[in-house]
Formats: C-alpha cells, structure tokens, sequence
C-alpha cells in the first residue's frame, strides 16, 4: 500500500507503483482521506488497505507510522520515506500549528493553483521541475477546503509526537531518504538509533517518489526481497 504526501493524490506513485508492479509485487496506491483527524485517518488507511506492506511518503510517513504503532497487525512491514514521527517540542508545534492555519486561510482565499505553485517554489522540492500544465493537473485533485482541511487535521503540529513510541516497532522498517535532504537524512539517523531500522539512502532530495520513482522502486522492491 502506498501512501501520499500533502497536496498529492495516490496518482504521485504511479511510476513508482509501476515499476514495483513490473518487479512482481502487488501494489496500490491510496488516496488519503482528509475529513477526519490523525489518529483516525491513519487508520483509515489501515481498513482501506488491511494487512500489507504500507511505504509512505512525508505526511503519508507520519500517517502510515501512526497506524503501524496503533494497529501493528494490519502492518507487515513499513517503509517511511522522508517522513518523520512529528515534532517533540510543544513550542515548535505550536508555531507549526499556527503557520499551517495562516497557510489553510491563504489555500481558501485565493485557491489551491496559486497556493499549490507557491508551495512547490519551495527549495525542499527544487527536484521537482514541473510544467504549468502539470501543476494545474494537480490542483484539479482537490478542492481548496480539502487542502485546507489537509493543514488543520494532518500537519506536524496538529499529531502527537512518536519519538518515544518507535521502540514499540516489530515489524521489519525501512528509512528512505534522499542524499542531499540534509534535513530527513538526520531525522532518519535518530530514527533508527531509537528502532533500530534499515537506512536506506538513494540519489535525490525531498521528493522521492516524483524525483526517483525507479530508484526508489528498486530500493523498496530490494528490501523486500531480503
């Protein structure tokens, strides 16, 4: 199962997805729901997909990492990549909170193909050159109400931090990150201190599934395979 970031639909592993496919695993993308809060939606996913290998990406990380902890029968093995387990720090949350509503307020205001080009001018996807018609493509998957929902029910600031639940992990965990994410590169370092997971680190940056999709394949299918 297959798990989006924020702004995505399940169509941003489509190439990755395919070449799993292609390499003999059976895999689907899902779509995140975004009407309900963290906890609920990440077992949301858990009854869409029942028991499988969940691979998330960034928001669809956190979510696939909540449901792994909640739920560990539903998930036979978890791959997180560029994804973290929400910030420790209330402050940081806090502000995190805050800045994801001023952002839930811009998206409402103005709408998600402004909102959705500013957000992707962001050095954390530079990997990402996209044309104008491929931004439009991918407003046209949500509304503005559910990217703002998106903000307020499933940002960093709104879940509850699950540092000091990665312990609990018995299912085999992969950490994907690309090399120049300076940023998840560390966080995966701490990760794997706290579970004792598998590093695994492939050319690119933030945006694996959309700037590597055949490496990032050829990793997942490469660990699953151990």
């Amino acid at each position: 199962m297959l798990v989006p970031g924020f702004t995505q639909s399940a169509s941003a592993w489509s190439v990755a997805g395919a070449a799993l496919r292609a390499a003999g695993h059976d895999c689907v993308a899902l779509d995140v729901p975004v009407d309900r809060d963290f906890v609920a939606t990440a077992h949301a996913l858990g009854d869409a997909g029942g028991r499988a290998v969940y691979a998330g990406y960034s928001m669809g990380g956190r979510l696939c990492l909540r449901l792994a902890l909640d739920r560990p029968e539903v998930v036979q093995r978890l791959v997180l990549v560029s994804a973290s387990p929400g910030l420790s720090d209330a402050a940081e949350r806090a502000a995190r909170r805050a800045s994801d509503e001023d952002l839930a307020r811009d998206v409402e205001a103005r709408g998600v193909e402004p909102f959705l080009r500013d957000w992707l001018a962001q050095p954390l996807f530079a990997g990402v050159p996209m044309t104008d018609e491929e931004v439009a493509a991918r407003a046209r998957a949500h509304t503005a109400a559910q990217i703002a929902a998106m903000l307020r029910n499933l940002g960093t600031g709104t879940q509850a931090p699950l540092w000091d639940r990665l312990g609990e992990l018995r299912m085999p965990v992969a950490l994907v990150s690309g090399r120049t994410d300076s940023k998840f590169d560390a966080i995966n370092d701490e990760m794997q201190a706290e579970c004792g997971a598998t590093r695994i680190r492939i050319d690119g940056g933030h945006a694996l599934p959309l700037e590597q999709p055949h490496a990032l394949a050829a990793a997942i299918g490469e660990w699953l395979t151990r």
